[in-house]
């Protein structure tokens, strides 16, 4: 059978949908119907990895950082933030596996991936994956690791609290709340080598600075960072990021 005859097929088993916009995807449409690939807000961060805005939240706070890319610019209740609500709260982890491969083929049709070693999904704390079943990082880095091949290391540091969510935190009490949050267990798996920290979204980076704090102490550690959507600093200061209990479609 035809491929194409094929997906037909299954889309009218289990119709695909836009992650989105929620309509239903035609054969030829992947992850985003073509409405959506045409108003989403992409970035052009590749083009520019090293001094981009994504980029800049990290000079000066993290040591022997690198680079940066989102794939979408972040507002909440938009139609680009429904595709994080989706893994996150509607429990469609696949659909961080199906961003993470679009990630990762635009990133190494680029010339972003050419001397990363290892992908670093942020660790969720035990209680939290456990609650929410799966965590979301790691599944955009699987995608990621579908599209380039490049191995997850998602054991060299551990989350050893989680003191609740950074939503409806400002920027100070964000930072203070995973100042301590990351442990490092097995740094010697990461001598050397330049990791790409993986994250669902990138408001003020306190969170992944927090984490590049312990990576720090590996000797010959270069850090940089992707990630499925970034607030942004204007995004941020005219929007608190959204609860769990806000989330309406």
């Amino acid at each position: 059978m035809p491929l194409k005859l094929f997906r037909s097929f299954l889309d009218f088993l289990t119709p695909r949908t836009c992650c989105a916009c929620g309509r239903r995807l035609s054969v030829d449409e992947n992850i985003f119907c073509a409405a959506c690939m045409l108003k989403l807000p992409f970035t052009d961060f590749l083009s520019h990895p090293y001094d981009n805005e994504l980029a800049q939240t990290f000079w000066g706070k993290v040591s022997h950082f690198e680079k940066a890319y989102a794939l979408l610019y972040h507002e909440p209740h938009s139609d680009s933030a429904h595709v994080v609500y989706q893994i996150k709260y509607y429990n469609k982890p696949d659909t961080g596996v199906d961003i993470g491969t679009l990630m990762g083929k635009a990133m190494k049709g680029s010339d972003f991936l050419n001397d990363i070693d290892a992908l670093l999904p942020v660790p969720l704390a035990k209680a939290r994956e456990h609650e929410r079943g799966f965590n979301q990082s790691e599944m955009i880095a699987l995608g990621i690791k579908d599209a380039t091949g490049l191995p997850i290391m998602d054991d060299a540091v551990k989350r050893t609290t989680f003191n609740g969510s950074q939503t409806r935190k400002d920027r100070v009490s964000r930072a203070e709340n995973v100042e301590h949050a990351f442990t490092l267990v097995n740094g010697d798996k990461l001598k050397d080598k330049h990791v790409l920290i993986i994250d669902d979204i990138v408001t003020t980076g306190a969170t992944i600075c927090a984490l590049a704090k312990q990576l720090e102490a590996i000797d010959g550690i270069r850090i940089s960072v992707a990630a499925i959507g970034f607030a942004g600093e204007r995004i941020y200061s005219n929007h608190t990021e959204d609860s769990e209990e806000d989330i309406i479609f």
